[in-house]
């Protein structure tokens, strides 16, 4: 068995797919890709809450020092952390997370020196030299003696970290205003706390009791529900909810109500827009991103450029085109003039910030942008690969989008991995949505069968 990258780094269930030992030939070719020269590189590891978490760490820092890379061990920390100091050190990392899947999972992803997610280019460079690994092909020579690679463990990450997100606000504060997070049992429950507190908010924290088994466990950002009750009976201003690894947040407005990644955007693009900090008006989002969001940037003057399905698709628009905001529907929010990746701890300052500044309360603020009903059916058990290929598929599309006109749209997306289609349909109500997806996932079904 051997390991390959998905949107976000490798991962699997830690010891049986994601095994100590794929972890550590992963660490060797990662190694040989990430810093193959002869002089002595730093690659730092950090991780989420998960009881796998040390038992890989281990693993995958023996492969890294057996290729002469000294490991800098950052210790519990948020994804967005461990970019920071790999951008703050001029090295190379890796995160050891599967973000918002349950506990027995986990995964790596790497970031690239100065803290950037990789190409598809280096990892298939990895995945190649991993093949190589476990395929039991003559090595490269490796170092011995004292040109092994060591470990070192970081005492300072976290306050870096904090200290850049208190930096994010340019001196305004939060003083007095009560605010609810939802930590995840995951990476955030040290760090946002106490980043919310030294700006003078009265924090109110749930689920920051983590044990290695509760992460995402009926919390955080993919189970918002305590954190919408908890902020209506605080009468906090605002809630935020935060995955395991804290590089997504979803936000709860004063009623309870569960504000999402795309509404986020809509209205801190407007806001950097009207201060004159929305490079080119323009705001990167995917292909899912809901139509009410491009109905209302449209309004505003505001251009959208559509990546994948991804948030290192995402980044790599940002990079390209040199903006300053992207995002994704989940919560994945990149302010680029402050990280290099999606950063849920500064994204929740960022919005409170904005509350703070404007004197009006979140809901406001989030109508920027009207929702249209959405649903996204993933139809099993077909042939994804001949999706391209199925003209009379494509024409029952073609037929509903012109029914749909402007105030609706459809979206075919094929699995990566698994035999499914999977089928989004947008539309001004809920049952036109709904009648419009049965229809056409009909029509995959009959189109598309296994052979």
């Amino acid at each position: 068995m051997t390991l390959r990258f998905g949107t976000d780094g490798v991962r699997g269930v830690a010891n049986a797919e994601l095994t100590p030992e794929l972890t550590l030939a992963l660490g060797r070719a990662a190694a040989r890709v990430l810093a193959p020269s002869s002089s002595r590189s730093t690659l730092l590891v950090g991780r989420d809450t998960r009881r796998s978490g040390p038992l890989l760490g281990a693993a995958l820092a023996a492969g890294l020092t057996a290729e002469g890379i000294d490991v800098v061990d950052l210790g519990v920390l948020p994804t967005p952390g461990v970019a920071h100091a790999a951008a703050a050190d001029g090295v190379a990392a890796a995160m050891i997370s599967a973000s918002h899947n349950p506990f027995p999972d986990n995964g790596i992803k790497f970031f690239a020196t100065g803290g950037r997610k990789l190409a598809d280019e280096v990892e298939r460079r990895i995945e190649g030299e991993l093949d190589r690994i476990l395929a039991s092909t003559p090595d490269v020579a490796v170092p011995t003696g004292a040109d092994v690679g060591h470990v070192r463990i970081a005492s300072d990450a976290a306050d870096r970290y904090c200290d850049s997100l208190v930096a994010s606000l340019e001196g305004r504060r939060l003083d007095g205003m009560r605010i609810v997070l939802d930590c995840a049992n995951g990476a955030a429950h040290l760090v946002a706390p106490s980043v919310f507190r030294r700006l003078g908010a009265d924090v109110v924290v749930l689920h920051d009791r983590p044990t290695g088994t509760n992460i995402n466990d009926g919390c955080g950002s993919t189970h918002p529900s305590d954190l919408q009750a908890a902020v209506v009976a605080h009468a906090a201003a605002v809630g935020f909810a935060f995955d395991g690894d804290a590089d997504r947040m979803l936000a709860v407005d004063h009623a309870g109500e569960l504000v999402d990644g795309d509404q986020l955007m809509a209205m801190m693009a407007v806001d950097l827009r009207d201060r004159g900090r929305l490079v080119a008006d323009t705001v990167v989002v995917t292909v899912m991103t809901n139509l009410g969001f491009k109905l209302a940037m449209r309004d505003a003057g505001v251009t959208v450029v559509e990546t994948a399905v991804g948030d290192r698709y995402v980044l790599e628009a940002i990079e390209e085109g040199g903006f300053s905001l992207g995002g994704e529907q989940s919560g994945h929010l990149i302010f680029r003039d402050h990280a290099s990746t999606g950063d849920g701890t500064l994204s929740g300052l960022l919005v409170a910030d904005l509350v703070a500044r404007s004197g009006r309360p979140l809901s406001q603020h989030a109508a920027v942008m009207t929702r249209l009903p959405q649903i996204l059916r993933n139809v099993r058990g077909v042939n994804r690969a001949g999706l391209d290929a199925a003209d009379a598929l494509w024409a029952a599309v073609r037929r509903e989008e012109a029914g749909l006109g402007e105030s609706g749209r459809v979206l075919l997306r094929p699995s990566g991995t698994e035999p499914l289609v999977r089928v989004m349909v947008e539309a001004p109500t809920a049952a036109l949505a709904d009648a419009v997806c049965s229809r056409l996932c009909a029509i995959v079904e009959r189109e598309l069968p296994l052979s």
